[in-house]
């Protein structure tokens, strides 16, 4: 009979601290509305006793300074201010930001140009960047996406969508947005971007949508990009898209929405490589963060994966979804993603990959570790039945490839079902492994639920299903 491991939430801390009875030593932790402080048991950088190392990361850099060669000094600074911008929430600023930007860009061979946004509350409708250029919002600077749907242009679809992701045809143009553009800043002292999405939310759940709402920040076919030290709130559909783009850096964010919102996820790196995103705080109506490539033949036809992308130090709550998502979308492919210290807390989910028959493509070299979940339904769970497709043009032959997923130190507290893996008939799920992994809270007859998947596991409670062997071969499990 396979005991519960010695762990107790100690009842003297309001906070919180997951404590093992083999050490003094705890995992503290708040339960809501801030980033965790962790405190390792003897050292040992993960959550629960000491094991042996687990070589899945060592090759990562501690932080995203590879990604991103660091803030240039621009050449020029001018404020929205001198292009006849208004910040008193009520006058339209979209043909200042439009006059601002197009007149830096006059400076992008020349060291390029920063505009600044100072404390106020400014009213736009979207615009686009430029390239070698910097958006820095002031603290107490707050950009309002326009009310008015006429604001948000219509534009083509995304090729490897082939549609707009709700609705036919095109798509409502992102609040703030870029296309072909390199060496592209979105920071500042803490300034606020809100779409104000409440409207789109609301042509959502009374089905009267036209178009597919836009997101608050996507950025199509760039390089070089850092987005940090914002808050972000209330986008219409998926809140910062970069798509087609490469070292991209996202860091040190708060991305909020109401936890009803419909489709409010958090950061969506889609057929994008070279992604790091790491110290955020998001609350949001859908996935925190969710690894995407591309839907159904689109996608396939397109053929652009995501790879190299690092999920670090995220923490935040989605009741309807989950803390990382891997797909539905995806199939261009996504391989090596690393996703290491997440904090999950009341969500559906906290791990989640998707995929379903017609979106082929691939799923490959997934590192998850260092998980921790309180109040989490399901902590890890592979689903499929998305039964989504653009149009009638899918091939149900086309089932995706699933293989080299290793999970390993996960903790969760107070979860409704055991880990579930439902692999899809005729498609191969293989080498899924997992390592000191601990779900406690279930009712005892509540077991793994398998279905088309193999691997291993070695160190998890309650114990695993019978597909995935009780053995500690994780070389051969993490071989490329």
């Amino acid at each position: 009979m396979q005991k519960n491991p010695a762990y107790w939430v100690a009842p003297s801390n309001p906070h919180g601290h997951l404590c093992s009875s083999s050490s003094p030593s705890c995992l503290s932790f708040p339960t809501k509305h801030s980033q965790p402080r962790r405190v390792f048991p003897h050292g040992s950088g993960r959550f629960g006793p000491p094991q042996d190392p687990i070589p899945v990361s060592d090759h990562l850099p501690s932080t995203c300074s590879g990604f991103f060669g660091g803030v240039p000094k621009r050449k020029v600074v001018m404020s929205i201010e001198a292009f006849g911008g208004v910040g008193d929430g009520a006058t339209s600023n979209t043909e200042a930001f439009r006059r601002a930007i197009l007149h830096m860009q006059r400076f992008g061979e020349s060291g390029g140009a920063q505009l600044n946004v100072p404390k106020g509350r400014w009213l736009t409708g979207s615009f686009n960047l430029t390239s070698n250029f910097t958006l820095f919002l002031e603290e107490g600077a707050v950009i309002l996406g326009s009310q008015d749907p006429k604001q948000w242009p219509i534009i083509e679809p995304l090729p490897s969508y082939g549609r707009g992701r709700e609705r036919l045809g095109g798509r409502h143009i992102s609040l703030i947005h870029g296309d072909g553009l390199t060496n592209v800043v979105i920071t500042g002292n803490n300034g606020t971007i809100d779409g104000q999405g409440k409207m789109w939310w609301e042509l959502w759940w009374n089905r009267t949508l036209e178009h597919t709402r836009g997101h608050l920040l996507e950025l199509m076919n760039t390089q070089n990009i850092l987005i940090s030290n914002l808050t972000f709130l209330n986008s219409p559909f998926w809140t910062i898209h970069p798509v087609y783009c490469s070292n991209v850096v996202i860091k040190d964010m708060t991305i909020l929405a109401p936890l009803n919102a419909p489709n409010t996820d958090g950061i969506d790196p889609d057929s994008s490589t070279n992604v790091c995103i790491e110290d955020c705080y998001i609350e949001s109506g859908d996935d925190l963060v969710a690894v995407k490539s591309g839907w159904d033949h689109y996608g396939i036809k397109m053929a652009r994966p995501s790879s190299n992308i690092i999920v670090r130090r995220v923490h935040g709550t989605t009741p309807t979804c989950s803390g990382v998502g891997i797909g539905s979308e995806m199939s261009g492919g996504i391989s090596n993603v690393t996703i290491e210290d997440l904090h999950v807390w009341d969500s559906a989910a906290g791990v989640r990959i998707k995929t379903d028959k017609g979106r082929g493509g691939y799923i490959a070299n997934i590192s998850i570790s260092n998980v921790l979940m309180e109040r989490v339904k399901a902590p890890i769970r592979f689903s499929r039945g998305a039964n989504d497709h653009p149009d009638k043009g899918w091939d149900p032959k086309a089932v995706p490839q699933v293989k080299g997923i290793f999970i390993s130190n996960v903790f969760s507290l107070n979860s409704t079902k055991a880990p579930e893996l439902k692999g899809i008939e005729g498609a191969s799920f293989e080498r899924i492994c997992f390592k000191n992994v601990t779900v406690l809270g279930l009712a005892p007859s509540t077991a793994w639920h398998c279905e088309f998947v193999s691997g291993f596991a070695n160190g998890v409670f309650p114990a695993a299903c019978p597909q995935l062997q009780d053995m500690d071969a994780f070389d051969w499990c993490l071989q490329r």
